[in-house]
């Protein structure tokens, strides 16, 4: 009988996975929809339904990497014991001969886990797993089992000619008989009767028993060839090792259990591995770290984006950006590639930058970066964490390759992994069950990771599995952006996550529970691969903007004060103490370039930002002024001097359209332009004592004068002179990258009460009994009633006026059969007016579409 089918049992337990479903309450076939949404895609039309598509392949290769270690460990025993097995034999091959009390305690509630998630069903004394399952995890000589172990005797002897089983039986020192069946039996009794296999393995040569001991723990299978050694000879003859193919022998089942002192597997790891703290530090200078952190995020950020404020590069045909814009990004934010394409994921997936979208695609700023720049420094901080917490974008894996050996580049199409955000979740969940200012040892975090989800290891970067590499790359990131301070948990961050105690009503450890949790939720799926509503259990917008607006408050006491101020130096620097106030910052990265960062900036002045700035359309009198005005030292000669000197000869020159032209009061001044070597590739002739003529463009020539030395300034058609700003380019409005969830999301509660009421309803409607037909040749089973036109309308009056319900087949405009359950109200001009069971609603059927109608049982209802 298929697994996922059958009818209720008369006595005993469930008979199939869809009797077991169908004894669940409500509450329980929610918890396993829960567990397992993508059983809700689309919804299962009845629990027959449900148990059939909770054991097709993908779902329970799904359900399987989502088992914590224990749970994992558990399914593969009963994959090693028969089918079914009690509780006693489970726990036996988990603990072995000698016991183990970690493992009687922690077995139900790894039991329990499986059972949730519709993996194990039937009663104590009948533990069944799902048919696919077992098929996954059963040993096979192309697929060892994770146990090690090997084929059953009689899985092994299957085929083998009794003439050949008469001489193991002889062999092994039992009587000889001519029955196949018995003389397997009898074989199998000794390999499970500990004294007898003792007693056979003390005549063993010792060669023999290291042959053996090679194969215990797995792969149990060897090669040997037509004429092996006498040890292998000996074990084969017993029937320690039996053939699997005509040059493979295995070690039996369950001569490796007695070789095993009974256990499935080696080391068991019941219980969760603690995280162990690496540092501590107070809770007030992990905030301070931190906070500095965030700021440092946000002035990276915003340079990023200033050096693309014009336009950023070009956008590859593929996708991404180019290993040469890459290094030039990272030269200009001073660190390595890395870092920089993180900075960039971290801007794109905030929606700060993206590709204009025009025929010469380009990357540039978004219209979302400058209201992002009009927003104060904690909620900008806020969207950028925020936008890290529930990107699927991995700038981890840039630089590497993909499955077919293409380079995987930064803002490429490739980088979205729908495990990172479950794996950052997770880490940052761990980090919160440290005490308050404390920093995890990493390798005790990747090992709890691992004991977590044992088989969601996915081969994105070499020998590492995804998992491994992503709680990697969080711990580096978290500490990038500020969400961690010298590795520990901030404060700020803990209110962003919602672990603060406002939004923790079960108290403050009902997000870590460590054994508890790791044996319940963590093997249940309740995985928080969506984002960070789903790890609360979908609190939606309003509680994500509650969460950030907490966090944001209590990060702003944190950050620095903007100055408006600097201290200037007889040097020609200047040196900003601190964050300067936006407009100050403006005009002084025009006026002066950024020689150093770190606590205090160290602008310096030289004649070409000099030069800029007057270019920008300030005159020397506002530069001497604006620097009076926000220094907090005297304004030093030296740099008086520049700008007057600057200002003298700026403009001194014009530069127009002829192709190009120079012109100047000071005809000495071009005669000395004329006699320079250097002009000779500008084309210069003179036109008029004060004009020389070039056949350069305007741009260039402008270009090769100052590289000379000189300070000309460009000049419109009608002579004025001209003022050079940047001009900002922006995309088209764009919306930040949706993440790609790792399967279908966690359904709320209302779906789930909804899924299960039609599931209920379906099944009403597909296992009612109805009474027997009084009409000779009416179809019955599983088809759809037959009755006449009047049989029917009589039948569904005389339910109206009864208020009981029956059975019809009905079908649609559409062509399509259905069984329902309905309870008819009103029949009135050829239709019916009926509540259907089956779908849980009021609904109005025309009667020439039943195809007919039957009365339940009594018992039905």
């Amino acid at each position: 009988m298929p697994e996922g089918s059958g009818s209720s049992a008369t006595g005993g337990g469930p008979r199939t996975l869809a009797e077991a479903l169908r004894a669940r309450g409500d509450e329980e076939l929610a918890a396993l929809l829960r567990a397992r949404p993508d059983l809700l895609s689309p919804v299962p039309n009845d629990v027959t339904q449900l148990a059939t598509r909770a054991g097709t392949r993908a779902s329970v290769v799904r359900a399987l990497e989502r088992l914590d270690r224990f749970a994992l460990q558990t399914a593969e025993a009963l994959a090693a014991a028969s089918d079914p097995a009690p509780y006693g034999t489970l726990l036996a091959l988990l603990t072995g001969d000698d016991g183990d009390p970690a493992v009687e305690a922690a077995l139900p509630v790894a039991l329990a886990s499986l059972r949730r998630q519709a993996l194990v069903w039937g009663g104590e004394d009948r533990l069944r797993l799902v048919r696919t399952a077992r098929e996954l995890l059963a040993p096979s000589p192309t697929r060892p089992s994770p146990t090690g172990l090997g084929p059953t005797v009689s899985e092994a002897t299957a085929g083998m000619s009794p003439g050949r089983l008469q001489e193991i039986l002889a062999a092994a020192g039992l009587p000889t008989t001519h029955d196949p069946v018995s003389a397997v039996a009898a074989l199998t009794s000794l390999f499970t009767d500990r004294t007898r296999m003792a007693a056979l393995l003390d005549t063993a040569p010792p060669e023999a028993l290291g042959i053996l001991d090679r194969l215990v723990w797995g792969p149990p299978y060897g090669e040997v060839t037509s004429n092996p050694a006498p040890p292998v000879r000996w074990l084969r003859d017993r029937g320690l090792l039996l053939p699997a193919s005509t040059r493979t022998v295995a070690l039996p089942r369950e001569a490796a259990l007695h070789l095993r002192a009974g256990r499935a597997h080696r080391v068991l790891e019941p219980v969760p591995p603690a995280v162990e703290p690496a540092s501590s530090y107070g809770p007030q200078a992990v905030d301070s770290a931190a906070a500095g952190q965030a700021y440092t995020a946000l002035t990276t950020v915003e340079d990023l984006l200033k050096d693309w404020h014009e336009g950023g590069p070009a956008v590859l045909r593929a996708g991404g950006l180019s290993v040469r814009d890459l290094k030039r990004t990272a030269a200009a934010l001073d660190t390595n590639e890395q870092l920089a394409a993180f900075w960039l994921e971290l801007a794109y997936a905030a929606g700060l930058l993206a590709s204009d979208g025009e025929a010469d695609e380009r990357y540039a700023p978004t219209p979302a970066y400058d209201e992002w720049l009009e927003l104060p420094v904690a909620e900008r901080w806020g969207e950028l964490a925020i936008a890290w917490l529930t990107a699927t974008r991995t700038p981890g894996l840039v630089g590497s390759q993909d499955s077919k050996g293409r380079t995987l580049s930064a803002l490429g199409p490739d980088l979205d992994r729908s495990a990172t955000v479950e794996v950052r979740h997770r880490i940052l969940e761990l980090l919160a069950a440290l005490p308050p200012g404390t920093a995890p040892d990493p390798q005790t975090l990747l090992a709890r990771l691992r004991w977590e989800r044992p088989l969601r290891g996915d081969a994105a970067g070499g020998a590492k599995d995804l998992r491994a590499l992503a709680a990697t790359w969080t711990l580096s990131e978290a500490e990038l952006i500020g969400v961690t301070g010298r590795g520990a948990l901030s404060t700020h961050a803990r209110a962003l996550l919602g672990l603060d105690e406002a939004d923790r009503p079960d108290g403050p450890d009902v997000m870590t529970g460590g054994a508890a949790r790791a044996g319940a939720d963590t093997a249940a799926g309740a995985d928080t691969a969506a984002g960070p509503d789903t790890a609360r259990g979908g609190a939606g917008q309003e509680a994500l903007a509650a969460r950030r607006a907490r966090a944001v408050k209590a990060l702003a006491p944190l950050l620095p004060e903007p100055l408006d101020h600097v201290l200037l130096q007889a040097d020609l620097t200047a040196v900003a103490p601190g964050p300067l106030e936006r407009p100050l910052a403006e005009t002084l990265a025009v006026l002066a370039d950024v020689e150093s960062k770190g606590g205090a900036t160290v602008y310096r002045f030289t004649p070409a930002s000099v030069r800029r700035a007057l270019d920008a359309g300030k005159a020397a009198s506002d530069l001497h002024a604006f620097l009076a005005a926000h220094s907090r030292t005297p304004v030093p000669q030296p740099l008086s001097y520049l700008i007057d000197d600057v200002a003298r000869r700026h403009g001194h020159l014009r530069i127009g359209a002829a192709s190009a032209y120079v012109r100047c009061d000071d005809d000495a001044l071009l005669g000395e332009i004329l006699a320079d070597k250097r002009s000779q590739g500008l084309g210069l002739r003179r036109l008029a004592p004060t004009v020389l003529a070039s056949q350069a463009d305007p741009g260039t020539l402008l270009e090769g004068l100052r590289v000379m030395g000189y300070a000309p300034a460009a000049e419109s058609a009608e002579g004025d002179v001209l003022i050079t700003r940047a001009h900002a380019r922006r995309t088209p409005p764009r919306a930040a990258p949706t993440p790609v969830p790792d399967g279908p999301p966690v359904p709320d509660g209302t779906l789930l009460g909804a899924a299960v009421k039609a599931i209920r309803a379906g099944d009403l409607a597909a296992t009612v009994v109805r009474k027997p037909a009084a009409v000779a040749g009416r179809p019955q089973g599983g088809e759809l009633p037959r009755t006449t036109s009047a049989e029917t309308l009589a039948t569904v009056q005389a339910a109206a006026l009864t208020g009981s319900a029956v059975w019809i087949g009905y079908v649609n405009a559409e062509g399509s059969a259905s069984q329902r359950v309905i309870a008819p109200v009103r029949v009135e001009g050829g239709f019916v007016t009926a509540y259907d069971h089956t779908a849980d609603e009021v609904r109005t059927y025309p009667l020439h579409r039943i195809t007919g109608v039957a009365e339940l049982a009594d018992d039905a209802t």
